[in-house]
């Protein structure tokens, strides 16, 4: 596969980042913004910077393709051949793929090796559901002669907009499913990470994927996100994102009554009981937490420990940290790299000094690591005052705030003291005190005695202010479907 990381030129020299109609190209303004190497600061490449004609461009593409039914009316099989082919041609390119991931989003590169397979297995999943969806048939009126059914019909234009955390894999869970669905799609990739989600349109286009179906769109969120959502001729928008940009889409998406799947942010809470296993509760502590990072939404960056495990935990889990080793995620042995962007870098660490400015303890970390690239030390802060700014709001980034308890019921309502409610889990040997805890906690999913494994198989999302809906499984298609209901007379 040619041009993974910087795609083509136009003639103009700027850089064809826009896939529109099934072409290649530039922002009708001309205008690019750099992506950057968190790593080392370095330019990698250039990226079109759409305005709202190149979106209005890009959904007229998506509505023509939609409405001549380009993509539903090839047969069933043919559909889940071209989704199958996409997902081997992610698997041949692998390789290819997770370096350019870790020179724009500066993850580990087993990590993103990892993604990007995790990305390829999304499409076979969904591929399998098509010709699989159907409706339900129904009994109207009793003792007369109808025939009630039924019918599952794609939403239309769905506009996909891609976080920066985990890009290539994120892409693929948003337009597997919505081309499972029958979709017709406008993605935009996060302007951090938009080169390699390009290489994805790539692939797509390649294995089949007819013009019009899938078009992308590079470009600020304040400029090119609020197009798409503004935009009246999008029906469908899924976004995963932060819970700021959730409400100007809710907003925004009052205009059509655009339907809206939303995952937002999150403030995961840990409990830890007295009788866990440290063996299971530090690494998972520590996986939890400092993965890609903490920038994941579903971190458990709350950390709570009944008070006759809470010394050695936050011990065994800050000399865990401590020896993490963190650097460029292309170098060897690398196990967590950089946060994002000079931006985010100055926000962790502003999140810190907060932190010990309100009364926390930093048991390790806490610093900038040298000073090139945007990296942060894994850093533990314990005792930390339960109202304390580190506990309240998202950070995103490597920061677990310890607390002690004595009190089950004190910690189970610390946990729901959010207005998050993505991710939480429990460590204790206890069955019924696991079960009590799962049910008890308000979060979308629940981890017991594990770090945060997830699988696109399984339904994902936010409790409160962490989202509406749920990507993954059957749920994730039927975030892109509507339900019609038929009544026939028979006589």
């Amino acid at each position: 596969m040619q041009n993974t990381i910087v795609p083509a030129a136009g003639a103009s020299g700027a850089p064809s980042t826009l896939f529109i109609d099934g072409d290649w190209r530039a922002a009708g303004s001309g205008e690019t913004f750099a992506s950057i190497d968190p790593a080392t600061g370095e330019h990698v490449g250039d990226v079109s910077a759409a305005d709202a004609a190149d979106v209005t461009a890009a959904v007229r593409s998506a509505r023509a393709a939609f409405d001549e039914r380009r993509w539903t009316r090839l047969p069933y099989p043919r559909r889940a051949e071209i989704m199958f082919d996409i997902a081997d041609r992610i698997d041949a390119a692998a390789e290819e793929l997770a370096v350019a991931e870790v020179r724009e989003n500066g993850m580990p590169l087993a990590g993103a090796l990892r993604t990007i397979q995790n990305g390829a297995q999304a499409f076979r999943y969904y591929g399998g559901w098509v010709g699989k969806i159907r409706g339900e048939t129904g009994e109207v009126a009793p003792g007369e002669a109808y025939h009630a059914f039924t019918v599952k019909e794609p939403v239309g234009v769905a506009a996909l907009i891609v976080p920066w955390n985990g890009p290539f894999m994120l892409a693929c869970h948003k337009l597997a499913p919505a081309l499972a669905a029958g979709c017709a799609i406008v993605l935009k990739p996060a302007e951090d990470t938009s080169l390699n989600t390009a290489a994805l349109v790539r692939i797509a286009v390649e294995a089949g994927v007819p013009r019009g179906v899938v078009n992308m769109v590079t470009g600020l969120g304040t400029v090119t996100g609020q197009a798409l959502a503004d935009h009246p001729d999008v029906d469908k928008i899924s976004f995963t994102g932060s819970t700021a940009t959730g409400r100007t889409l809710v907003r925004a998406a009052a205009g059509n009554f655009k339907r809206l799947s939303l995952e937002l942010g999150g403030k995961s809470p840990v409990i830890v009981m007295d009788d866990a296993d440290l063996e299971l509760a530090v690494p998972g502590v520590l996986t939890g937490i400092m993965s890609n990072s903490g920038q994941a939404c579903i971190a458990g960056s709350r950390l709570y420990a009944q008070r006759g495990i809470y010394d050695r935990l936050v011990d065994a889990v800050s000399e865990a940290a401590s020896k993490l080793v963190v650097g460029n995620g292309m170098a060897e042995g690398t196990q967590m790299g950089p946060v994002i962007s000079r931006r985010q870098l100055d926000r962790v660490l502003g999140y810190i000094d907060s932190g010990v400015a309100e009364g926390a303890r930093v048991t390790t970390g806490g610093s900038r690591v040298g000073d090139t690239g945007f990296f942060v030390e894994p850093t533990v802060l314990a005792d930390v005052p339960a109202g304390a700014k580190v506990v309240r709001e998202e950070i995103f980034g490597p920061v677990l705030s310890a607390m002690p308890f004595d009190d089950l019921d004190w910690a189970i309502a610390q946990a729901n003291d959010s207005p998050y409610g993505l991710g939480g889990s429990v460590y204790t040997r206890s069955l019924a005190t696991a079960h009590t805890v799962a049910r008890a906690v308000r979060a979308g999913t629940f981890w017991i005695n594990t770090g945060r494994p997830q699988d696109f198989t399984m339904p994902f999302g936010g409790y409160k202010e962490s989202g509406w809906g749920r990507e993954g499984g059957l749920q994730g298609v039927e975030a892109y479907l509507e339900t019609k209901s038929v009544i026939a007379r028979l006589y």
